[in-house]
């Protein structure tokens, strides 16, 4: 049986941005050792097509399991099943909603309630501007519960030269807060002084 802590969920959902959950899932498919759980959302697949002209099977291609957003009986709806924890990438103002406020009327959902009552690590890059009051108060709640809000801000001061070094940079972060490494990440190294 593979070990929790090399396990992680990862769900997409509808929000604009479905290339941040691409390339999520491209660099983590080139860390060894690593089991994945994907959930998509029905939404998730049209912005998908729409964004990006790629259907579901692309995600599912790099992937180690895939369960449907329907399957509240999946192995990763139980607390018993162990995982390092679970990436909503990105998650949209309605993801971030049930998830707040403990709806789990979905896998998505269900999964991430189960990652927060376990003491798991969640984090959640929600996707919206500008936030209006609701979300905020959601934003809170969720960090609250445990959750880590981790909004896509590009890393300007590493100088990324187009939008993929962006995207790249930014699901690495993401990435990081499952202490997984992503080989050829930029780090920050400090202002040389002369």
């Amino acid at each position: 049986m593979s070990d929790a802590r090399q396990r992680l969920i990862v769900a997409v959902s509808g929000a604009s941005g479905s290339l941040l959950g691409l390339r999520l899932l491209q660099l983590l498919n080139q860390v060894e050792g690593w089991e994945t759980h994907l959930v998509l959302s029905s939404a998730a697949i049209l912005t998908a097509k729409l964004e990006l002209n790629e259907t579901r099977e692309t995600f599912e291609s790099l992937v180690t399991h895939v369960h449907s957003n329907k399957d509240i009986g999946a192995s990763i709806a139980s607390g018993s099943f162990r995982t390092a924890g679970m990436v909503v990438i990105p998650c949209s103002m309605n993801t971030l909603s049930a998830v707040a406020n403990g709806a789990s009327a979905n896998l998505i959902t269900r999964a991430a309630d189960v990652t927060l009552k376990e003491r798991r690590r969640l984090v959640l890059v929600t996707r919206e501007a500008p936030l209006n009051l609701i979300h905020l108060r959601n934003m809170t709640l969720a960090t609250e519960a445990g959750a880590i809000i981790m909004p896509p801000v590009p890393s300007f001061y590493l100088g990324p030269c187009s939008l993929d070094d962006a995207v790249t940079q930014m699901a690495g972060r993401v990435l990081d807060q499952f202490n997984i490494n992503v080989p050829g990440l930029k780090r920050w190294e400090g202002v040389a002084q002369k």
